[in-house]
């Protein structure tokens, strides 16, 4: 899925623009019991409750894809009849109204989903009549041209309040506040089936974790029956390694800096786009090449790839480069630069010892407090 589709499908938790039918839940204790359920046709709730709800379903589908929000495929084997996908499309088309399909899905999530806590498990159904669109982008609310019908699930934490002091009106005095469980934002969530190309993609689902570096890979596996990608610091380190790997000793303040350009480069060339630029293995290579790293060293590139990385993992730029800073570091000192004006630095041998030259444009300043630079007599 991309930004754009990610934002229609947001912008459908609001009052005036909501079509969710049906809206079941069940909360589950840190004991993996199940406390409560609770199952309501949507609109049918209270305003300001729905106004919560709307909050929290915004929330599963917050972040940036390929870090926070990713797109999973399904294998085949999950599309046959007893499969991870045949079961949520099942669940799909039952709109919620099936009690013992529901306590399946329930049970299926508790059986596999590590928590420390409470938490409450959130289901919603719904039927988006999606607008048809010219071909300059601009929104037809009369032309629909499809229907998408989707469930989208939130696993949110439950915790006592903080205590604390409230004011009592009626007493017109302070008193100690009685706490209460309050329902968290979702740690985890997901949007089946996935709305790719404005339209249902049934070998697809949209994940969501809150932390990107905690996938919950068990979980994912179970349910969906899904290869996880790599998480974004792992993708971020594998790339790193592949560099230091790749070049050897000949990895260089220079190479780096042209690597790190030339990403900059391709953000920027496509920031217009609706996906997220990622890289394959050929396209890493390419990079590698058109930054100054010799051939004699590609040779063995496709081998360190596939240790550090995977044969068939895509690496996404955001992941893996900082577009804001360019960091320069060594034991005792952090340097950073603004990534545009990396020719001010730049590493010499001076009297015997390799030394970063940093050319001092412009004022300097130290803890704040503007310096001359030393000027030798």
């Amino acid at each position: 899925m991309t930004k754009q589709e990610i934002s229609e499908i947001k912008k459908l938790f609001t009052q005036n623009n909501c079509s969710i039918t049906r809206i079941c839940g069940c909360y589950v204790d840190g004991e993996k019991n199940k406390k409560t359920e609770l199952k309501n046709a949507f609109l049918a709730l209270p305003e300001e409750e729905m106004f919560k709800y709307f909050e929290i379903l915004r929330k599963s589908l917050s972040g940036t894809l390929g870090k926070n929000l990713l797109t999973l495929e399904f294998p085949l084997n999950a599309e046959y009849e007893g499969g991870a996908q045949e079961f949520l499309l099942r669940l799909r088309d039952s709109k919620l109204k099936d009690d013992a399909l529901l306590e399946e899905f329930y049970d299926k999530i508790i059986e596999t989903y590590e928590f420390v806590g409470n938490y409450l498990i959130l289901t919603v159904h719904d039927v988006y009549d999606v607008p048809g669109r010219t071909r300059d982008g601009i929104t037809m609310e009369d032309a629909s041209d499809e229907v998408y019908e989707y469930i989208l699930t939130c696993i949110c934490p439950v915790n006592l309040s903080k205590p604390g002091l409230s004011y009592d009106a009626a007493e017109n005095t302070f008193r100690n506040r009685v706490r209460d469980w309050v329902v968290g934002p979702p740690e985890t969530g997901f949007l089946f089936p996935a709305f790719n190309d404005r339209s249902a993609d049934l070998h697809s689902v949209l994940y969501y974790a809150k932390d990107s570096e905690e996938l919950r890979e068990n979980f994912v596996d179970r349910l969906f029956g899904c290869p996880l990608p790599l998480s974004a610091g792992s993708q971020k380190e594998s790339f790193q390694a592949l560099i230091e790997e790749t070049l050897g000793e000949t990895c260089d303040m220079e190479v780096v800096k042209n690597i790190h350009g030339k990403l900059s480069e391709m953000i920027e060339e496509h920031k217009e786009e609706p996906a997220p630029l990622v890289l394959d293995k050929n396209e890493v290579k390419t990079l590698f090449a058109s930054s100054g790293v010799a051939n004699e060293k590609l040779e063995e590139f496709d081998r360190y790839y596939d240790a550090t990385a995977g044969e068939d993992t895509s690496l996404y730029v955001s992941n893996v480069v900082n577009t804001r800073t360019f960091e320069v570091k060594t034991p005792d000192v952090v340097i950073k630069v603004n990534p545009e004006r990396t020719d001010l630095i730049e590493t010499k041998n001076i009297n015997g010892r390799e030394c970063l030259v940093i050319a001092l444009d412009g004022g300097v300043m130290v803890n704040g407090i503007n310096v001359h630079p030393y000027i030798a007599p």
